[in-house]
């Protein structure tokens, strides 16, 4: 395997930096997490590979050029329920509905989320002290 350039690795740690939400898509390797399997990026290594702390508890990296992850671009919570949406366009298009479908606080819990989304916020909360 041939390691990527030195502005490959910089172009992917811009892409995901620390902190990004990914979803495993595929992971060549027996002990890999399954399918579906949400995480964290905690680094990016200088071979591109991201190092990732799994949500089910698992560590292995995925490798630049062999695995393959998505974002998880915005995280919404309502009454108290978390959301992880892959599309933020997806999160908007909930909330406007939830906008134009109810009234009184119910109606200004959906738009104070629709805000946040729009000011492109990572996490979108109808709580007051967010």
């Amino acid at each position: 395997m041939r390691f990527p350039s030195k502005e490959i690795v910089e172009q992917v740690r811009k892409k995901y930096p620390v902190g990004t939400r990914v979803e495993l898509e595929v992971m060549n390797d027996p002990q890999a997490p399954p399918a579906g399997t949400w995480g964290t990026v905690y680094a990016v290594d200088d071979t591109g590979s991201l190092c990732v702390h799994w949500d089910n508890g698992s560590g292995l990296n995925v490798v630049y050029g062999e695995d393959s992850v998505r974002k998880l671009e915005v995280t919404t919570v309502c009454y108290g329920e978390k959301r992880e949406w892959s599309s933020r366009r997806d999160a908007e298009e909930y909330f406007l509905m939830g906008i134009m479908n109810s009234d009184g606080s119910e109606q200004q819990r959906y738009a104070k989320i629709y805000a946040e989304l729009q000011s492109l916020f990572r996490l979108c909360t109808d709580e007051e002290d967010h």
